[in-house]
């Protein structure tokens, strides 16, 4: 199988972090905000090369398509970037919409390529569409097949994302508690719980009672899971995937 190209979101506080590692950075300094206006960090300093990473934490709905996507390609084109990255959270609007619409197609002119969340697929024909690896529930072999059959392999690149989740059961939403690396550590202390994995999750789970008797299910990962999440995606067809240096950086140079 041919290798993955792995696209690595960098800190912002830190991005020589991972300059060491075989993969594109991904630099989150950029947002979508106020008027629909390119805003950039203050700690961009001179950072160059890579890929620019936009959210949309600021975004107002207001503002001209034509104006965000040429603020997007000037900066591309003044720091070298070589591809963008959309991590946009809020739901899509005409006006969301409209501006990733015209923005893909001048990224596209200039062969420069765009990373788009799976609910802003509409907006672009050309487009990679990012497919979050982060399940609860269903089969992440089937989640890809379906978007590969949806969008086609070539424009599919995974968003592999690390999990811990804690469900109080039963869970009928399929909602649960984030944990963080510390709180899980603290539970599996607590409870020494048996470790299993789950092959159509590919993640780890164990259960637990609370001091209340009540059913707990925590589905979490560590370096092997998300290995074998790039693993599965490879297998398919995938040759790229998006990873975030925080998950995978107490395994990160074993893990590449």
């Amino acid at each position: 199988m041919e290798k993955m190209q792995l696209i690595l979101v960098v800190p912002p506080e830190d991005p020589a972090a991972a300059e060491h590692l075989p993969a594109i950075p991904a630099h989150p300094l950029y947002r979508l905000g106020q008027g629909g206006h390119l805003f950039r960090s203050t700690a961009a300093g001179g950072t160059r090369r890579g890929f620019m990473l936009i959210d949309d934490l600021a975004f107002d709905g207001t503002g001209e398509p034509a104006v965000f996507s040429r603020e997007v390609v000037q900066e591309c084109l003044a720091r070298r970037f070589s591809g963008v990255v959309l991590s946009f959270d809020r739901p899509p609007a005409p006006r969301s919409l409209a501006m990733v619409s015209r923005l893909s197609r001048s990224l596209a002119r200039r062969q420069l390529p765009l990373y788009l969340p799976e609910a802003y697929a509409p907006a672009s024909e050309t487009a990679k569409i990012l497919v979050s690896s982060a399940l609860s529930g269903g089969s992440l072999h089937q989640r890809l097949s379906d978007a590969a059959t949806r969008f086609g392999i070539s424009r599919i690149t995974l968003a592999a994302e690390r999990v811990a989740v804690d469900f109080t059961l039963p869970a009928p939403d399929g909602a649960g508690t984030s944990l963080t690396p510390e709180a899980l550590f603290s539970l599996r202390q607590v409870h020494a719980p048996s470790v299993f994995f789950s092959s159509e999750l590919c993640s780890h789970y164990f259960t637990y009672l609370n001091s209340a008797s009540h059913a707990h299910f925590v589905l979490f990962d560590d370096g092997d899971s998300m290995r074998k999440k790039l693993q599965l995606a490879r297998s398919l067809g995938i040759r790229e995937a998006l990873l975030f240096y925080p998950d995978i950086a107490p395994w990160a140079d074993a893990f590449f």
